[in-house]
């Protein structure tokens, strides 16, 4: 669907960028009437210039790079500043629902972009699909299929949630410590001889 956009984009004398027209495609959801409304929406938004920066302001999408950011603070399992990123987020307008579903697309991409043979499943530009393989090799597939577990049920107990935001920040909480408690497991499952067994070989 973004290369039909391009199509009409050259067509029509209008500058674009690959970045952009990703992002109308993907909310667009399929709908090529939906991705044909909103593109001629940013068209005249922006003055005939469809960039990233002109799709996301205009369609209230919240930027990549928050997501590829806050990641980094929860592999280096820094709770402060992944409670500190989400709080801008709020700030910026948008709510729980909308961020806690862009994190599990978020966890699911990095997922897809650990095997190449899935790699070309990311509807994004390629630009932003190097973005994903360079970050989906700082994470275990046991990482990120916990942290998409977590994401996941938050969602769906958002909306029944009597504090909401909590409901979120807990959700980040726990994924900020899904890599110590892969190790602890890890630990708990090599076999270290008791005391008493200590004692059998040493008086045998």
């Amino acid at each position: 669907m973004a290369s039909h956009l391009a199509r009409i984009a050259d067509r029509e004398g209008i500058a674009y960028d690959q970045d952009g027209l990703h992002i109308i495609a993907q909310k667009a959801d399929g709908g090529l009437r939906d991705a044909l409304s909103m593109f001629d929406q940013i068209v005249s938004f922006s003055n005939k210039n469809v960039t990233y920066q002109a799709v996301i302001d205009n369609l209230n999408i919240l930027d990549y790079d928050y997501y590829f950011k806050l990641t980094d603070a929860i592999l280096t399992e820094d709770a402060p500043q992944t409670l500190l990123i989400f709080n801008e987020i709020l700030n910026h307008g948008f709510d729980g629902s909308h961020f806690i579903a862009g994190l599990s697309a978020h966890f699911r991409n990095l997922l897809v972009a650990k095997e190449p043979a899935t790699l070309k499943l990311l509807e994004v530009s390629d630009s932003i699909r190097q973005k994903y393989l360079q970050q989906s090799q700082k994470a275990s597939p046991g990482f990120l299929l916990s942290a998409l577990n977590i994401s996941n049920q938050c969602e769906i107990n958002y909306k029944t949630s009597k504090n909401q935001r909590l409901q979120v920040e807990l959700s980040l909480l726990k994924t900020c410590h899904i890599a110590s408690a892969i190790k602890l497991s890890q630990l708990g499952s090599v076999q270290i001889p008791s005391a008493t067994e200590g004692v059998k070989k040493k008086t045998s």
